[in-house]
């Protein structure tokens, strides 16, 4: 078990760039940026700390959620990099041959790059992701008291919309991770192959399967199929908007409990299940290439 956690160790080691750099330097940008748009007067701070106190549960409600959306989209677009450039990148840079020397298999290698892409990388944004979302709300916060409208309650109450949004932020990660995981490893799979181009290649595979169910047992057209039906369907994350839609209705304010309690009950855990079978015969396939490519 050590070994392993020492794979993964090493991949964050050689990704981190990736996994912390990039987003720490992505966040200290914004920040300076909103800092100096007030201190030049491109922004009236008087004039935004009173608009930010009109309705201040939906201003910081709305605005994690928006920083959340955009970190999610930032880690979605790594991951699958990483996906096609980490798998392939022992072979890139001629260390297969020392990994093979190690007391362990291709399959506990290919697992650990899994691994950290599930948790390390994941783990990482939305940690700068909070860090991020913290300071945008102390900058808030500040201009409002410079509005001279700060109070103690309201601090409060921003304190306790961040700890509800950051918990529906943690359930939906986790939730989209699981969700998407038969796409990560078969990303990861491809790299194993074809490394740097196991992106095209993957979003390939599926049209080309879709075509060959419509050539064979027939449809109106190649996206007209059971195969794409359910891609289809696998892209997208069911999301329960039951309890967000009676919050913008005003029946109920919003709750990060019963939001996520409604999220959990409605989601395809047996899609999850299916889903986490393929990964793991994708990487055990992806192993067994490795291991006699290697041999080769």
């Amino acid at each position: 078990m050590k070994a392993f956690f020492a794979l993964v160790h090493r991949e964050y080691i050689e990704h981190r760039g990736a996994f912390l750099i990039a987003p720490l330097v992505l966040v200290a940008l914004v920040f300076a940026l909103t800092i100096l748009a007030f201190s030049v007067n491109r922004l009236d701070t008087r004039f935004s700390g009173q608009m930010l106190t009109v309705v201040p549960n939906w201003v910081f409600e709305a605005g994690f959620a928006g920083l959340a959306v955009a970190w999610l989209a930032y880690l979605g677009f790594v991951m699958f990099f990483y996906c096609a450039d980490g798998f392939a990148a022992d072979k890139r840079d001629n260390a297969m041959l020392f990994w093979k020397s190690m007391p362990v298999s291709d399959f506990k290698v290919l697992m650990s790059k899994l691994a950290a892409a599930l948790t390390v990388l994941p783990g990482s944004v939305f940690g700068v992701a909070l860090i991020s979302i913290l300071l945008m709300f102390g900058v808030a916060y500040v201009t409002i008291m410079i509005a001279g409208l700060g109070t103690g309650a309201l601090l409060g109450n921003i304190a306790l919309i961040f700890g509800q949004m950051a918990l529906v932020y943690l359930v939906v990660l986790v939730c989209a991770l699981l969700w998407y995981l038969p796409y990560i490893a078969l990303v990861g799979a491809m790299g194993s192959v074809v490394g740097r181009w196991a992106i095209p290649l993957t979003l390939l595979l599926p049209t080309l399967v879709s075509a060959l169910e419509w050539v064979t047992l027939g449809g109106a057209h190649p996206f007209a199929t059971r195969t794409s039906s359910f891609l289809e369907y696998r892209s997208q994350m069911p999301v329960s908007l039951d309890h967000l839609d009676r919050v913008f209705e005003g029946q109920e304010p919003f709750n990060a409990t019963l939001f996520a309690t409604d999220f959990l009950q409605k989601f395809d855990w047996t899609q999850v299940g299916i889903g986490a079978v393929f990964a793991l015969v994708m990487i055990w396939l992806a192993a067994q290439y490795r291991r006699r490519a290697a041999a080769n």
